[in-house]
């Protein structure tokens, strides 16, 4: 038999449960010369203005709105808040631990990469600002531990699939792609090695342009569009035809 106490409870967690709300926040990375001239890891993040933790840095994001979709509600709150709309947009896991948020909250967090190219539009607003993924401050609510679980799965990722190439213009150097590499993985690899791996890999597609320089002239290669930069398995998103 069911007490009263036992049905208030039930009452009380189903009230509780109709007054989580979902929200979308991504975490974008990009490679950016830091002030000795060593290339790294960097993300944008955006200023509170209001409570809780008003005045903190944090990941954009925003509400998932009852009308979009939740690749819809990543790209638009990115728009809103960054200016930035990412070329390669990802979803990365749900957080939702109970003590995360003052209220109850559950988050869908994407991840991004961005060119050197496209960044420019973050670049204009007062309150975005640039960190190296590795010397974060403090963020608000549990953004420190998002941005590490995205570090970590961005630098497996980088093991077996193609998607530092998301990192890089239209046309690049050899030396271009192993710096990226380099920074994400946080550790210098042979360039002899490294060029026949990837020569070796069928990702890339060498062009008849060189960059010139102080150095001897570089060839410029371009990734080979048929290979996806990484397998994101047999779900469409949420945007595309099922």
């Amino acid at each position: 038999m069911v007490t009263r106490t036992e049905l208030v409870s039930r009452d009380t967690a189903r009230d509780s449960a109709d007054a989580t709300r979902v929200a979308v926040s991504t975490v974008i990375f990009t490679v950016r010369r830091t002030a000795s001239g060593r290339a790294a890891v960097a993300l944008p993040v955006v200023r509170r203005t209001r409570d809780p933790y008003d005045g903190l840095w944090a990941l954009p994001g925003g509400w998932l709105d009852v009308t979009e979709s939740l690749d819809a509600a990543a790209s638009r709150t990115l728009a809103e808040t960054t200016g930035l709309a990412p070329s390669y947009l990802e979803q990365l896991y749900a957080f939702g631990a109970v003590d995360r948020s003052p209220t109850r909250v559950v988050s869908i967090v994407y991840w991004a990469l961005l060119r050197a190219d496209e960044v420019e539009a973050a670049d204009a607003l007062e309150n975005v600002t640039w960190f190296d993924a590795d010397a974060l401050p403090r963020l608000a609510f549990d953004h420190n531990e998002i941005v590490e679980y995205a570090l970590w799965r961005l630098r497996n990722k980088v093991g077996y699939s193609r998607i530092a190439h998301g990192l890089l213009a239209d046309e690049f150097t050899l030396a271009d792609l192993r710096e990226v590499y380099e920074a994400i993985l946080g550790r210098r690899l042979d360039p002899a090695n490294f060029r026949r791996q990837v020569e070796n890999s069928g990702t890339l597609l060498p062009t008849e342009r060189f960059r010139t320089g102080s150095h001897r002239p570089a060839r410029l290669y371009r990734y080979n569009q048929d290979v996806e930069l990484a397998d994101r398995g047999p779900l469409a998103s949420d945007d595309e035809p099922r």
